[in-house]
């Protein structure tokens, strides 16, 4: 495992050299993030802008004992023997490393096997196996952000990673690891990862209901930890407690917070060509378009059906809704094309 040494990145003198801390002292290993926005640096740029930034908050320098890159290479902040600076009251206790992403940027593969060689390295030099945590299991904050949350709770697996479908151990939220990360009603995804105008809607039916006091914008339609604080509260106002309480949906909590629950829209079958449609066609597409049309509300030219075969009421009832489409106009023919079968069905 090769560390790049605070001389070789060309790190500045102490501001006043931090505490020695002994091996016997350290029992955590933190993972961090970089905060909301992406990291664009590279090499060496990344650990200067670090420790500007920290030398700023008035510490003596890089407040992370090391950073990890994309590339996969560690960098020396605090190294294996100096208090660390980068989450209160876990400084001496704990080993802090920064995975240098920020925003939405998603670990590299080598990034995360860089970072879980450091931890088997720390517990080596330790004695010990040292507890896997996120900076939020040890202080209030979004940091190390959703992805790189779960993966420490999945249990910091080497090389390539997507969060694990199935539940992980059972915790309270901040303090160890969540019951859950995620989990899908009716085809559609909630909790980390999650994304969507369903998401959205859960966040402005908590703020309705008095949950949104964790929220300093949106809500928006990217599920984030604050998703699952304000959620994780109105939990508890239901009576649930415990792994019940983990600030992710379930069935029941959803229906009571939303009314209903919403399902995911079912995917537009392919447009099977203009052969299919017209007088003299019988086959499935047609009925296929009547019960759409019906569905849509444009169905009050049928007496019965609609049915496999093309009749005239088929046709006028595509019409009618060509002309409701103020882009199918000029085409309002009342026979299928790619476009209209498109917007017929999204």
């Amino acid at each position: 495992m090769k560390i790049v040494t605070r001389a070789e990145w060309g790190a500045t003198p102490w501001a006043g050299t931090p505490n020695a801390v002994p091996l016997s002292a350290r029992t955590e290993f933190f993972i961090h993030y970089d905060g909301g926005t992406p990291v664009s640096r590279t090499g060496f740029a990344i650990m200067r802008a670090i420790e500007a930034e920290h030398r700023a908050n008035g510490w003596s320098g890089v407040g992370y004992n090391f950073v990890v890159d994309q590339a996969g290479t560690i960098y020396e902040g605090r190294g294996w023997d100096l208090q660390g600076a980068h989450c209160p009251d876990h400084n001496i206790t704990g080993i802090g490393v920064q995975i240098a992403i920020g925003g939405s940027q998603e670990p590299s593969a080598k990034a995360l096997a860089a970072a879980r060689t450091l931890y088997e390295e720390a517990c080596r030099k330790t004695g010990r196996t040292l507890q896997k945590k996120g900076h939020k299991d040890g202080f209030a904050t979004a940091c190390p952000g959703p992805t790189l949350y779960a993966w420490v709770h999945a249990g910091m697996p080497a090389g390539d990673y997507k969060p694990a479908p199935t539940p992980a151990p059972g915790g309270s939220i901040g303090t160890g690891s969540a019951a859950r990360y995620q989990t899908t009603i009716n085809g559609l995804l909630y909790g980390y990862g999650a994304r969507g105008a369903h998401i959205t809607r859960v966040g402005e039916a908590l703020m309705k209901r008095g949950f949104g006091k964790h929220y300093t914008s949106g809500p928006g339609p990217t599920w984030t930890d604050v998703d699952t604080m304000n959620y994780h509260d109105y939990q508890l106002s239901i009576g649930l407690t415990g792994t019940a309480a983990d600030g992710v949906p379930g069935p029941e909590s959803l229906k009571k917070l939303l009314g209903s629950l919403p399902s995911a829209a079912k995917p537009t079958p392919p447009f099977p060509g203009a052969f299919y449609f017209g007088p003299g066609k019988n086959n499935a597409h047609i009925a296929l378009l009547g019960v759409q049309l019906v569905a849509r509300g444009f169905g009050k030219h049928y007496t019965s059906g609609p049915g496999p075969k093309w009749s005239e009421a088929d046709c006028k009832n595509l019409r009618d809704f060509q002309l409701s489409r103020p882009e199918l106009r000029g085409d309002a023919d009342g026979l299928p094309g790619p476009k209209t079968w498109r917007l017929l069905f999204s």
